[in-house]
C-alpha cells in the first residue's frame, strides 16, 4: 500500500472529490446518471476507487497482506474517505461500502461475500434502469464503463439478432432489447441469468420474446454452429480467467482470445459485427486476428467520461473482410 499516516492528507482527498464532482456534474446531469465512477486512484496515498450508486457509494483497495503498520494506515485511509464522502457527497458511512479487490482466480470471482444479503435496489441509466447489490459481491451486479457500448446497441440493435455471450447480469443485453433487437443472453452462472431477467421486468421488457441460456460458453459456440444459427450482433466480454466448475477447461483470456473470437466469428452473420472487450492489463490482440478480419479498437468512445484518466479496458470491433 502507497502512502503513510504522514503525507496522506485528508483535505486534499475532500478538495479532490469535490473538484471531481465539479468537473463531472453536468455530464451526469445531462445524462441523468445514477452510477458513476467518482474517484481513480486520483492521489497516490490515497490508491482506491470510488463508485456512485445513488446516495450508495462503494469503495474498493487492491487487497495485500498488510504489517501492523499497514494495518493502521489502512484504517487511518478508511475513516478519512467515510468523512470526505461525508461530506461532499452527504452519503452517510453506513451507506458506504468498503471492499477488498484481491487478485481472484475463475469462481472467486463470483463467489458470495455476504450470503445474507437481500438489498437489491435500482440505478437510473436512462433510458434503462438496473438492480444492483453493493454488499453481496465483490462486483455490484453492472460494469459501468460498458455506458458507452449500452447507448450503442440501445441505438443500432433495431430489428437486428443480438448475441452477448458470458452476459453477468444482462445490461448489455437489457439495452439492445430495448432498442429493439433480439436477444440471446449466454453466462454460466444462473445466479446472473436470473439477475439479467430481472433487469429485463424492471424495464418493461418481455423476457419470453428472449433467450436466456445457461452453458459453458466455449462448448456452446459451437454447438449453436452446428446448429447453424447466426447473428447480426456479438458482444464477447469474457473474464479476465475463469476455471468454473461448469466449465470442461479454464479461460484465459490472454492465452485463448484467438480460439475464442475464431469460434465466435463462426456465428456472425454476413456484414454483421463483433465487439470483442477485455479489462485483462496490458492485453494485446493478437496479430492472426487482424490478419484474418477487419479489426477496428474502439475503446476510445467506450470509455466513458468518469473512466477518461483510466485504461480500464479495451474494446474493437471485428468484422469479415469484404470478399
Amino acid at each position: 500500500m502507497k502512502g503513510n499516516t504522514v503525507t496522506a492528507d485528508p483535505t486534499a482527498l475532500k478538495n479532490r472529490l469535490t473538484k471531481n464532482v465539479k468537473k463531472l456534474k453536468s455530464y451526469l446531469n445531462k445524462n441523468q446518471i445514477e452510477a458513476y465512477r467518482l474517484y481513480n486512484k486520483d492521489i497516490p496515498e490515497y490508491p482506491y476507487l470510488i463508485d456512485v450508486y445513488g446516495k450508495q457509494a462503494v469503495i474498493y483497495e487492491q487487497g495485500k497482506k498488510l504489517n501492523d503498520e499497514e494495518q493502521a494506515i489502512r484504517e487511518n485511509h478508511q475513516r478519512d474517505i467515510e468523512i470526505a464522502i461525508e461530506e461532499v457527497l452527504k452519503i452517510p458511512k453506513a451507506d458506504q461500502h468498503f471492499k477488498i479487490r484481491e487478485k481472484q482466480k475463475g469462481k472467486e470471482q463470483y463467489q458470495s461475500l455476504d450470503a445474507k444479503s437481500t438489498e437489491f435496489f435500482e440505478v437510473k441509466e436512462p433510458p434503462f434502469k438496473f438492480l444492483v447489490n453493493l454488499e453481496r459481491y465483490l462486483d455490484t451486479g453492472l460494469f459501468l464503463d460498458h455506458r458507452p457500448l449500452r447507448q450503442y446497441l440501445y441505438n443500432n440493435s433495431k430489428d437486428k439478432r443480438v448475441l452477448n455471450l458470458f452476459c453477468y447480469t444482462g445490461s448489455i443485453s437489457v439495452a439492445a432489447a430495448k432498442g429493439g433487437g433480439k436477444v440471446t443472453s449466454i453466462d454460466m452462472s444462473n445466479t446472473y441469468l436470473d439477475w439479467a431477467y430481472e433487469n429485463f421486468l424492471i424495464n418493461d421488457l418481455n423476457p419470453k420474446e428472449h433467450v436466456f441460456y445457461q452453458a459453458d460458453v466455449l462448448k456452446e459456440l459451437i454447438v449453436r454452429k452446428e446448429k447453424g444459427e447466426l447473428f447480426d450482433i456479438i458482444v464477447l466480454d469474457p473474464p479476465s480467467f475463469s476455471n468454473s466448475k461448469r466449465m470442461e477447461e479454464d479461460l484465459d483470456i490472454e492465452r485463448d482470445h484467438p480460439i475464442l473470437i475464431r469460434d465466435t466469428m463462426q456465428l456472425l452473420a454476413p456484414g454483421g459485427t463483433l465487439f470483442f472487450s477485455t479489462n485483462k492489463r496490458k492485453f494485446e490482440l493478437h496479430r492472426i486476428i487482424g490478419d484474418n478480419y477487419k479489426v477496428k479498437e474502439i475503446s476510445q468512445w467506450t470509455i466513458p467520461q468518469d473512466f477518461h484518466q483510466s485504461n480500464i479496458h479495451r474494446a474493437f470491433t471485428i468484422e469479415r473482410h469484404q470478399s
